[in-house]
């Protein structure tokens, strides 16, 4: 049977146990962010005003900071060289917003140095997106087919998905230095002060760990595909 172990298999409990990872994480940086977005920075600095100052501190001047709508949806675009800073981060003044601020700066700093990570993680970017487009149609479709020709999909798909978990690794390093960067330019700049920046510490280490929870569940669901497919029979 084709369909044996899709639904309502004991695997889908890694599936839960990723999911329930991501909830943990969303729910502890919206906590943390929220708790050190009350805090108004001594500098009075807003998110906009620290990243116009930390990029021009690194020599950067062919970045433009822009404002995009949403919370937390603030973001470094490497191929426009457009720093975009969102409604909880552009105009605010706290501890949790310049933080943010400096993280997305910490990106385009990578980006001047051509830090390796962030360089592999943009040339995988095309592969990756087309992987997670096309694995789960591939997956779906070999399903139905019982030749060796439906393995040969499922296959193809699971390696699609692999290169989609791929990204998700890659990405921990980019993040993981980003916000190391942030931390420690804030402190050379005297953007916040020490006790600032343990508070800045913790809105990107909450931050940090989504990406962490992201990884785990991609790899628990491959894991899931690997469990369920790994040893189809071609007949």
């Amino acid at each position: 049977m084709p369909f044996y172990g899709y639904y309502f298999d004991p695997t889908y409990i890694l599936v839960l146990i990723g999911a329930v990872i991501c909830l943990i994480a969303s729910a502890r940086v919206k906590t943390t962010f929220n708790k050190y977005d009350r805090v108004r920075s001594m500098s009075g600095m807003t998110g906009a005003q620290a990243a116009e100052r930390i990029l021009h501190a690194a020599g950067i001047y062919d970045v433009s900071v822009q404002h995009v709508a949403g919370r937390l949806t603030d973001h470094y675009d490497p191929r426009s060289k457009v720093l975009r800073l969102s409604d909880s981060t552009f105009g605010s003044a706290s501890v949790a917003a310049v933080g943010v601020a400096a993280h997305e700066c910490g990106h385009a700093i990578q980006h001047q140095k051509s830090y390796a990570p962030l360089m592999v993680r943009g040339a995988i970017v095309p592969v990756a997106n087309l992987g997670s487009y096309a694995a789960w149609p591939l997956i779906i479709i070999g399903m139905f087919i019982t030749s060796s020709t439906g393995s040969l999909l499922i296959n193809i798909g699971i390696l699609c998905f692999s290169l989609a978990v791929l990204f998700q690794l890659v990405t921990l390093p980019v993040e993981f230095d980003a916000s190391k960067r942030a931390v420690r330019i804030l402190g050379e700049t005297g953007i916040l002060g020490q006790e600032e920046l343990k508070g800045t510490r913790k809105v990107l280490g909450a931050a940090a760990l989504t990406y962490v929870a992201s990884a785990a569940a991609a790899i628990l669901q491959l894991l899931r595909l690997l469990i369920l497919f790994g040893g189809r029979s071609d007949d």
